[in-house]
């Protein structure tokens, strides 16, 4: 009865994207040094969530729904950050700073998770 509270899925939902957003930061700090590495991103959950608002589909994987070969897989985006001479566009100072952004977001997830999970357990006595 109470897994389909969308409050729940919502903050579920946030603090996977923040997890996943944070691999693609943390994987772009680990190829700081790699000759041709194009950073990586996701869009902000904010975003993601205004984008299924409008009820239109996305491609999931390469072959779906027609998309093009390069739609799916890994997730996000390469950045548009001006690349060094090696052709590597890691900023590690940017990168950090999307990291404290991210942190941010999952706390905010698990904020919103914990304050749901509390007034559901008041409405039912067990405060």
């Amino acid at each position: 009865m109470f897994q389909e509270l969308n409050v729940f899925k919502a903050a579920h939902a946030m603090a996977r994207h923040a997890g996943e957003r944070q691999a693609l930061v943390a994987q772009n700090i680990a190829n700081a040094d790699t000759p041709g590495y194009k950073a990586r991103d996701m869009q902000s959950f904010a975003q993601v969530f205004d984008g299924d608002a409008a009820g239109g589909m996305r491609a999931s994987r390469a072959g779906h729904l027609n998309a093009p070969d390069g739609a799916g897989g890994r997730p996000g985006f390469e950045s548009e950050s001006p690349t060094d001479p090696n052709g590597n566009s890691v900023s590690v100072e940017l990168e950090l700073m999307k990291g404290v952004e991210i942190k941010r977001e999952h706390d905010r997830a698990l904020a919103i998770y914990k304050s749901a999970l509390s007034v559901l357990r008041t409405s039912l006595g067990r405060a």
